[in-house]
């Protein structure tokens, strides 16, 4: 049998959160009331499933620390999020693979209901980071960090975590490492964890940062999701980037719709299994199939007509005028269908400000 390993040892700069000094530094935050937030992270905190899970591990306490309802089913009659039930946007087998990059991370949130303020270290600042961990302190927000371990003098390169608190007085930000087999959870400087954000992802050629979590307030959006599917994510948004660039260029609904049909092999519709979510997936859907239009989609495209229509309702503030008549009221009177709406934007925001 080869070489086996259990755990990592810290590097001198972190402090482990079990140590003597480790708590003697929660203590004090725990005292200045930075720490607030903490204990719904505590409850929820885990370890990562497989190596190249962090960002699905740091995902499932974030989301389930500030009490999100997934919708779905996870065992028996339980509703609750499980890195297997964050299945949308990158499958799980490329996720097991080669992991999430930032901004799909970003994106698997939203889709799971969550809001999410995404800050890249090279368009912020230390400052910046601070003011987010002193506003995630009374647990009304997480604030998930993308780092490389490197830079603080860990094995490993790129990796995800959830910030568990944070010491002003002494800068200190509690790391809460979801790989829990390889390094405990430790206290950091703060300087230190941001100057890792600052480098350069060599899966996307930008530099990491933080992602701020909170709850939607509008509500969860659990039928139509973009899945990179086949390819990779900066793929699917350079083939959207392209029809996005010539909707101009179609003289009518039908042929615009078969210019958009293409998308639709990454478009998932998911069905929820809680009775009043089933229910607003049921109304969205409803509004979709009652646009003036949609008869003339469905005509084009066949049975991507649903599919077709909410991704061109995303994309309805770049169509031509002429055609957005047919496709804007329904959205107004329909809250489920609002909500759908809202998530593939932030998707596609999120692949490079397509829309």
């Amino acid at each position: 049998m080869g070489q086996t390993l259990y755990r990592r040892p810290l590097p001198a700069e972190a402090i482990e959160f079990s140590s003597p000094e480790g708590r003697r530094i929660f203590a004090e935050a725990l005292a200045a009331s930075e720490l607030d937030g903490y204990f719904r992270l505590a409850e929820q905190f885990h370890t990562q499933s497989a190596p190249a899970f962090c960002g699905l591990g740091s995902l499932v306490v974030a989301l389930n620390a500030l009490g999100i309802d997934p919708g779905r089913l996870w065992k028996g009659p339980w509703r609750w999020f499980a890195e297997d039930l964050l299945d949308c946007c990158v499958p799980l087998s490329t996720v097991r693979e080669r992991g999430l990059d930032f901004d799909e991370l970003a994106c698997l949130a939203r889709c799971n209901g969550a809001e999410v303020a995404l800050c890249r270290a090279d368009g912020s600042d230390a400052p910046a980071f601070r003011e987010a961990l002193r506003g995630a302190s009374d647990g009304g927000s997480v604030v998930v960090v993308a780092y490389d371990r490197a830079r603080l003098g860990q094995t490993g390169s790129g990796h995800f975590s959830p910030i568990g608190g944070f010491h002003s007085r002494r800068d200190l930000a509690l790391v809460l490492d979801v790989a829990r087999f390889k390094y405990p959870p430790h206290w950091v400087p703060v300087e230190r964890l941001f100057h890792a954000m600052e480098s350069v992802d060599p899966a996307t050629g930008r530099a990491r940062g933080f992602m701020t979590l909170r709850a939607r307030r509008s509500g969860l959006a659990l039928g139509f999701s973009l899945r990179c599917d086949g390819e990779s994510w900066a793929g699917l948004a350079g083939r959207l980037g392209s029809i996005v660039g010539g909707l101009h260029a179609h003289p009518d609904l039908a042929t615009l719709a078969r210019a958009v049909a293409p998308l639709t092999a990454n478009v998932e519709l998911r069905i929820p299994t809680a009775p009043t979510h089933e229910q607003e997936l049921v109304e969205a859907r409803a509004a979709l199939r009652a646009l003036p239009g949609y008869g003339e989609i469905e005509a084009a495209v066949g049975a991507d007509a649903e599919a077709v229509t909410a991704l061109l309702l995303a994309m309805v503030e770049r169509l031509p005028a002429r055609l957005r008549s047919s496709l804007e009221p329904v959205e107004e009177r329909s809250a489920a269908l609002a909500n759908e709406l809202a998530n593939l934007r932030a998707q596609l925001e999120a692949m490079g400000g397509a829309v």
